[in-house]
């Protein structure tokens, strides 16, 4: 399938001509042949959402938010050709695609409420007759760098807010899934966005590195958010604190889950299923390490064991649980995993076998501090088992890690919990449910290594606005001299 980009409001090419393949990682066939946009196409896309910035940051609320709710049913109607291009890009299955389409109208229209959220302040001045405001104002250009593992999700998340608050946009597609991002830009395009204020740009993968500097040093981009792992987090960080631009970063996890000795083991298993294999564990919640009450942990192990073994792996076009990793290098990472742990005195418990890109959903038992499964974020659907003596064990083991974005602890003790979810050096927590859930309007991001800022509701407001203050004062007030 042949892409264009859209910049400007135009569905164009690169202006060099060049083009790249994405390959479906699972039938090893072109899936989309798409713009290799280079440092002319970033300029065309800055000065198109440049020229549109003052017609859109002054456009009312309302006409936003009907935009903005446009732009979802537009993307929901979509649901057939996201299926298709994430499928073939990514490797993803059916309802995978169907659950990230649906997720991600959720956020824009959760965004189009917004539009009247993006409030100021009175704040009392010491100085007589004066009236004092805090006032958010849109911020300008705004990059969003999304990834491929949830691209329809995390693709819309990288715009919906900024829209919201009155700034134009710029999405650097995937390098993975251009095509999957170039249609949501399809749905704007299609809810009537004016031209320039939604650009989809796409770059061939060893452009990248050129095409992001010279997005994020443009000095008409004001705000960057990137959505992807640590390691090159850390360099869109570093970038943009060389020319003084906020970030919004969102990375890499090793989410712990916990589960301590007076938990529902069914219901615990029923958690770890869910967190741990979703999207063959390629989501940056995914359950990373099961930290299990010794006195527990072979009845949880036995259960989840079993539970894991009748998850159907296979063609993702077919009627599975698990398809295709994004990548041959990707199922090859998770049987090195395996190898590595098992030849360090861990044991499968299920699972264990790759067949090209697939790979059978996988746990490993009795992993110790050593194996990568222990400290390596996998992305894939190798997950460890780490076996503690006492409450104090498992928080230490949670935190040994330099990530710290979501986490989850299930006890029947609910007071027990809460103390223990305090502990935990993460951003996101959740008692008695799995470590992967988002929700529109809550606040989502991590600390540690997993980064820094907030996406979601209305703590996103203050990420893609500019805080000011402004003053009435007594015009005829007196000085000192």
């Amino acid at each position: 399938m042949d892409i264009q980009q859209i910049i400007g409001g135009k569905f164009v090419g690169a202006k060099s001509g060049k083009t790249f393949d994405r390959i479906d990682p699972f039938t090893g066939k072109v899936a989309t042949r798409s713009p290799a946009s280079g440092l002319d196409d970033v300029k065309a896309a800055v000065a198109a959402a440049q020229a549109a910035f003052p017609a859109w940051s002054k456009t009312g609320p309302g006409e936003r938010r009907a935009l903005l709710n446009k732009a979802a049913d537009a993307l929901a109607a979509r649901i057939g050709d996201f299926t298709e291009l994430l499928t073939a890009e990514t490797g993803g299955t059916g309802p995978w695609a169907g659950f990230n389409t649906m997720l991600a109208a959720s956020m824009l229209r959760e965004a189009a409420g917004m539009t009247t959220q993006i409030q100021g302040e009175i704040i009392p001045s010491d100085k007589p007759g004066t009236l004092s405001m805090a006032v958010r104002q849109a911020a300008g250009i705004c990059l969003g760098i999304a990834p491929w593992n949830a691209p329809i999700i995390l693709g819309v998340r990288a715009l919906a807010m900024a829209l919201a608050c009155g700034n134009t946009v710029i999405l650097k597609a995937s390098e993975s899934c251009p095509g999957v991002h170039v249609t949501i830009g399809k749905a704007f395009h299609e809810a009537g966005f004016p031209a320039g204020v939604v650009n989809v740009i796409t770059n061939a993968p060893d452009d990248a590195a050129a095409v992001v500097e010279a997005l994020v040093s443009a000095p008409e981009v004001r705000r960057v958010n990137f959505t992807g792992s640590t390691k090159v987090g850390r360099i869109i960080g570093e970038l943009c604190g060389r020319h003084l631009k906020p970030a919004l970063l969102e990375l890499g996890g090793k989410a712990p889950m916990i589960v301590l000795d007076d938990a529902d083991i069914d219901a615990a298993v029923n958690g770890a299923i869910f967190g741990a294999f979703a999207n063959m564990g390629q989501i940056c919640m995914s359950t990373e390490r099961l930290i299990v009450h010794e006195k527990i942990a072979d009845e949880f192990v036995s259960k989840l064991a079993s539970r894991t073994a009748k998850l159907p792996a296979g063609d993702p076009r077919g009627h599975v649980v698990l398809g295709s990793l994004v990548s041959p290098a990707s199922a090859e990472k998770m049987e090195a995993f395996i190898s590595d742990a098992t030849g360090k005195g861990a044991k499968v418990a299920a699972g264990g076998k790759r067949n090209g890109s697939v790979v059978e959903a996988t746990v490993l038992d009795n992993v110790k501090p050593g194996m990568r499964a222990y400290d390596e974020e996998s992305f894939g659907p190798v997950k460890p088992i780490i076996r503690v003596r006492d409450e104090d064990e498992a928080i230490r083991i949670a935190n040994d890690t330099e990530y710290g974005l979501s986490a989850s602890v299930y006890s029947r003790d609910i007071q027990r919990a809460m103390a223990v979810a305090a502990r935990i050096e993460s951003g996101i927590c959740h008692i008695n449910g799995p470590t992967v859930h988002d929700e529109a309007q809550m606040p989502f991001g991590g600390v540690k290594g997993s980064g820094y800022g907030r996406f979601g509701g209305k703590a996103a407001i203050a990420e893609f606005t500019d805080l000011r203050w402004i003053t009435i004062e007594d015009p005829n007030q007196h000085y000192p001299f």
